[in-house]
């Protein structure tokens, strides 16, 4: 959520907008096409952090965006993620294998990296060659071998899997599936026995499978390979400072529970503003999931002209929660407000 800090006047505005090109080694000239960079500095404890750049020319001169990559930040246990005990053990029960493809959706910006990393690095151990194919490598780690796309050479997604599963893999990562070529790579690593993780674009669980089916990935190959889905969101959490107990609007929780029986609890927490969360009354943000494990039901249920609708309340049958149920146990629980949650989910249908 974006709020003003300070505004500076147009003639410092336009020394800083250079000061930061050239730090992130762009074209301080060029202020008509967009550009891409990154700077790399250290913490006040001296770790590395690296600040991602994009610039932008509008209406009024150019914008400049800067996206923070800090180590410990981007690479957490899963506890750190929002996971439930419950949500945990599922996500190890996916991951914790020798071969299959586990993917995460997600809008863009809802933490999907941060869960990658963060499973590759519980993960990787000295036995085992964990290799990523991504664009951009959002953080640099000695412990995996790490690639980046370069589509003016031709280097794009499928390619680098289709050069790993010569580098001897035990677990990729693949920093998005965008097409029918690098789903059929991901699918052929899997079944020739590797561990496959990535990402998609959807609003949530099951509709990973349509998106797959869209993009020209065979029903029986998906029910193959296919191990898990989580769809997740980011949603903000309350200020621990100065939150405050308040009554919960029953109305409003049945907009956020709809379809599902959860009495709303006596108590919870809203946002009251302080110094030190800048009177936003949010601190930080965690995670929400919806975790799908394939189950044999589930297989047997994916065809070529899947009924998502059927697909979905099996799921359900089988034990996926869904993001709107995980977030509200995150409202009982004091970590958020059913108002942040509702700005955040997709509408319930």
């Amino acid at each position: 959520v974006i709020h003003k800090v300070f505004e500076l006047p147009p003639v410092v505005m336009t020394a800083v907008t250079a000061r930061i090109k050239i730090l992130a080694r762009l074209d301080v000239a060029e202020k008509r096409r967009p550009q891409d960079g990154r700077i790399k500095t250290r913490s006040a404890g001296g770790r590395e952090v690296e600040l991602r750049i994009s610039s932008m020319p509008t209406a009024f001169g150019e914008k400049i965006v800067m996206r923070i990559f800090d180590p410990d930040i981007v690479v957490k246990e899963f506890a750190q993620l929002g996971f439930s005990s419950e949500e945990e053990k599922t996500w190890r029960t996916m991951v914790e294998r020798p071969h299959g493809i586990v993917l995460v959706t997600g809008p863009t910006g809802s933490g999907k990296t941060t869960t990658l990393y963060s499973t590759l690095k519980h993960l990787a151990r000295p036995e085992l060659n964990v290799c990523t194919v991504e664009d951009p490598i959002e953080m640099v780690s000695p412990e995996f071998n790490q690639s980046q796309v370069q589509p003016a050479i031709d280097f794009d997604f499928a390619a680098g899997v289709r050069t790993l599963l010569r580098q001897d893999p035990d677990i990729i990562m693949v920093g998005e599936i965008r097409d029918l070529e690098t789903a059929q790579m991901a699918v052929q690593a899997s079944l020739t026995g590797h561990l496959v993780l990535s990402t998609l674009h959807t609003n949530d669980a099951p509709s990973a499978i349509t998106r797959l089916l869209d993009l020209g990935v065979p029903h029986y190959l998906i029910q193959s390979t296919l191990a898990g889905v989580v769809a997740q969101r980011l949603v903000r959490t309350l200020c621990p400072h100065c939150k405050a107990k308040a009554r919960q609007d029953p109305q409003t929780w049945a907009v956020l529970t709809r379809g599902w029986v959860l009495p709303a609890p006596a108590e919870v927490y809203e946002p009251v503003g302080c110094l030190e969360c800048r009177n936003t009354g949010y601190l930080g943000r965690t995670g929400v999931y919806e975790m799908m494990t394939v189950s044999p039901r589930l297989r047997g249920m994916i065809t070529a002209n899947l009924d998502l609708d059927g697909f979905t309340g099996g799921a359900l049958e089988e034990g996926m929660q869904p993001l709107r149920i995980s977030a509200a146990t995150q409202v009982r629980r004091g970590v958020t407000t059913v108002e942040e949650v509702l700005s955040v989910l997709p509408a319930a249908e």
